[in-house]
């Protein structure tokens, strides 16, 4: 075996990055922030000119608390995954939203993918099993995107068993 072909071996038949969706970008949390800014300052000025000027101070409030709820969910966004499959190995990366990483590799010839499916929603939980161990995967993704993740990952781990081919010429 040559320096080459140990270089072909461990390019990765797959290798897929999931991070959680977020729906609002930052440019629309400006916007969306501004309006609720703007509604409640002037839904306060009306209760602050009419005499309870308290109720001036909760709508401020209102406003810090979506403005601290949307703050954690956009470090929330922060968390990924990383699932690589190689011929000799399946490595699962997780890093939180702090940065910490949690890695695990699994020999792909040990590995099967085990799902929790619901009837109705589909599949909602994936796992890697080896050694008669679980590791969930994938748990930012939909059902409907889950489904095609096990479909390629199960696709990637069948080529990882069967082993290297290669065409002679």
């Amino acid at each position: 075996m040559t320096s080459d072909n140990r270089s072909e071996e461990l390019e990765p038949i797959f290798e897929a990055v999931i991070t959680p969706h977020r729906s609002l970008p930052h440019f629309g949390f400006l916007l969306l922030m501004g309006f609720v800014t703007f509604i409640s300052f002037i839904a306060g000025l009306v209760f602050f000119m009419a005499g309870a000027w308290p109720v001036f101070g909760f709508f401020g409030l209102d406003v810090l608390l979506l403005y601290w709820a949307f703050r954690i969910n956009y470090r929330a966004a922060a968390a990924y995954e990383v699932v690589t499959v190689t011929p000799v190995e399946l490595r699962v990366r997780k890093v939180n939203p702090r940065g910490r990483v949690r890695e695990w590799a699994l020999n792909p010839l040990w590995v099967t993918l085990d799902k929790v499916v619901h009837e109705e929603f589909g599949i909602e939980h994936l796992f890697l099993v080896s050694r008669g161990k679980r590791l969930l995967v994938a748990s930012f993704l939909g059902p409907d995107e889950k489904a095609s993740f096990a479909q390629a990952l199960g696709r990637a781990i069948g080529e990882a068993k069967r082993g290297v081919t290669r065409t002679v010429i």
